[in-house]
């Protein structure tokens, strides 16, 4: 209420494994984001973690910063501290066709199933402000959207794209992927991402049934 410039440090965002259910942070970035003046953040990897730790401690606003337990995906730790720019993504594969909109944990495995689709790519770093700037783009460019977030579907980071989207008229939907509307079970981290088909796996599966549907709903359309 007071706009005070307090940073959020949020341990065990998404899926924490051994907590079990009563403790997985898949709602946070749903609540987050409908709160005035808030910044929330999701980093792709530990070097992305600490500069956006950083960024939100040089904010006069309060700001969020939520990551997964547990290791990340092993990239270099750069020891210079750097502030993002506020509410920019950035593209870290150009493809076309389709356009994989990643936050946070996700980028990953998104990576990892972007040259069967050749899409695009986007770590998205932000859910509040949304790049708005670059969600158009991707929309003109691109035949599909995908969001993959590892947080609940509901209100979600997704739904913050789709958001942009209706409010710029663009005609355009991105679907969502991310955790479905249901408690996810006691299990080692892993075991629970592949319970909620949040593995690179789950991410092409989801992507080759909504083109296939799109096609098959297009060519109804012509006949």
């Amino acid at each position: 209420v007071q706009d005070l410039p307090v940073l959020f440090a949020i341990d065990r965002a998404g899926l924490v494994g051994g907590d079990g259910p009563t403790h997985n942070g898949c709602f946070d970035l749903t609540y987050l984001r409908c709160l005035p003046g808030m910044v929330v953040m999701a980093p792709a990897d530990e070097n992305e973690c600490r500069q956006m730790l950083y960024t939100g401690f040089l904010l006069d606003q309060p700001a969020a910063v939520r990551y997964p337990r547990g290791t990340g995906p092993g990239v270099a730790v750069q020891q210079e501290m750097t502030a993002l720019p506020l509410g920019k993504g950035v593209v870290v594969r150009r493809g076309r066709k389709v356009a994989l909109l990643a936050f946070g944990s996700m980028v990953a495995p998104c990576e990892a199933v972007a040259a069967e689709f050749d899409a695009t790519v986007v770590n998205m770093r932000f859910i509040k402000p949304m790049d708005e700037q670059l969600i158009l783009e991707l929309a003109r460019g691109h035949e599909f959207l995908f969001t993959v977030e590892e947080n609940t579907i509901l209100g979600g980071a997704g739904s913050a794209v789709n958001e942009v989207l209706a409010a710029h008229g663009t005609g355009s939907t991105a679907f969502n992927y991310g955790i479905p509307d249901r408690l996810i079970q006691h299990g080692e981290r892993e075991d629970m991402l592949r319970d909620a088909g949040l593995t690179a796996e789950g991410i092409s599966a989801f992507v080759r049934l909504h083109q296939g549907n799109e096609q098959n709903t297009n060519s109804a359309k012509r006949a």
